[in-house]
């Protein structure tokens, strides 16, 4: 089995191909990227390409799987560029799937995918895939879902298969989540638990984390078993509220508002302190909470790591600058004391 990775030097991306490489029957792969890493893989072969602007036929001809993760996060300010990765650049490699006949295409959704929904229940994947309208990461993958809908009417020989996993952490991926999401002046040496007195206690703030080693388990099981189609919640247990966070890191649950949270978020965002508006704090809030017995049922995928352990391996990545040697993961994307990062004015640039 020959299996395309786009998208392949991020979190979930090198995680992908660790389980890859672990499996017989996937001979080769090719991890394609639009900036090449410094990162041997036996088993994988390394190839330059860009979702928006290359011919991605050549590159998918004899595979037997497409594995679609190409996403930006950043930078937040050009919501052109993000559309035209993500939206558009996502349909591009679906259709060249189908134009060089590949039976299987795994795209990684997200729980930001879904509509607001409840806190105190959970939801399967019928739920609908309306998004959070304030978050434009949670409009994008609604708009992929949807097209991808239609995308299945007319190609209903490609097996398609939708991943929507919770938060996705690991200790290689620190740096980069925290480029993504915290910024160049989050101070490393402080991200410390024993320093971690107090958590904000937000209503309705209940999250589902996995690891992301447990992410690139699904999608190979989601590989190779060839009747897997449509979507697969992915998190692992517990579901983290401030209560269980407190517990977690032996600190105080601190009473917030939401509307003070968002405030917050908002201006320091405007303040370029941070590179993420506070549409992720409303996706965050709004998100239901999933239920993932499909993926354990139909997929026989069982999370190797718990909610706890995931979070917890973060948080020694922030502290020890953990890294991978691809472009996105690597510490040294920053630049000297993360000199890049701020260069690009936090946000308005690919640092």
């Amino acid at each position: 089995m020959r299996v395309v990775v786009v998208g392949a030097t991020g979190n979930i991306g090198t995680s992908v191909l660790r389980s890859l490489e672990k499996e017989d029957s996937v001979e080769s792969i090719l991890g394609l990227a639009r900036r090449l890493p410094n990162l041997p893989m036996p088993k994988v072969e390394w190839a330059s390409a860009d979702v928006v602007t290359d011919d991605l036929v050549p590159h998918l001809r004899g595979a037997d799987a497409v594995v679609l993760l190409a996403w930006i996060i950043q930078p937040s300010r050009d919501l052109t560029k993000q559309w035209m990765v993500n939206v558009e650049g996502s349909m591009r490699v679906a259709r060249a799937a189908k134009v060089a006949g590949t039976p299987a295409l795994i795209y990684a959704s997200s729980v930001g995918a879904y509509s607001p929904g409840p806190k105190e229940r959970r939801v399967d994947e019928s739920w609908p895939t309306g998004g959070t309208p304030t978050s434009y990461y949670a409009r994008h993958k609604a708009e992929v879902e949807r097209r991808l809908d239609r995308f299945e009417r007319e190609a209903p020989e490609v097996r398609v298969v939708r991943m929507r996993p919770g938060l996705v952490f690991k200790k290689e991926a620190a740096e980069g989540i925290r480029r993504l999401f915290a910024g160049p002046f989050l101070p490393s040496l402080l991200v410390r638990t024993a320093f971690i007195n107090a958590i904000p206690d937000i209503p309705n703030l209940r999250s589902q984390i996995i690891h992301s080693y447990d992410v690139g388990e699904a999608f190979r099981l989601a590989i190779v078993n060839d009747g897997a189609r449509g979507a697969f919640n992915l998190a692992a247990e517990p579901v983290l509220d401030p209560e269980e966070l407190g517990r977690i890191l032996d600190a105080r649950p601190v009473p917030v508002s939401a509307q003070v949270a968002r405030a917050s978020a908002r201006l320091s965002w405007q303040l370029r302190l941070q590179p993420v508006s506070e549409g992720w704090l409303d996706m965050a809030l709004s998100v239901p909470v999933m239920d993932t017995s499909r993926a354990r049922r139909e997929l026989g995928w069982t999370p190797g790591r718990s909610a706890d352990e995931a979070l917890l391996d973060l948080l020694e990545g922030l502290r020890t600058r953990a890294g991978l040697d691809t472009p996105p993961l690597s510490p040294k994307t920053g630049g000297p004391l993360r000199i890049r990062e701020i260069l690009t004015g936090v946000g308005g640039r690919e640092p």
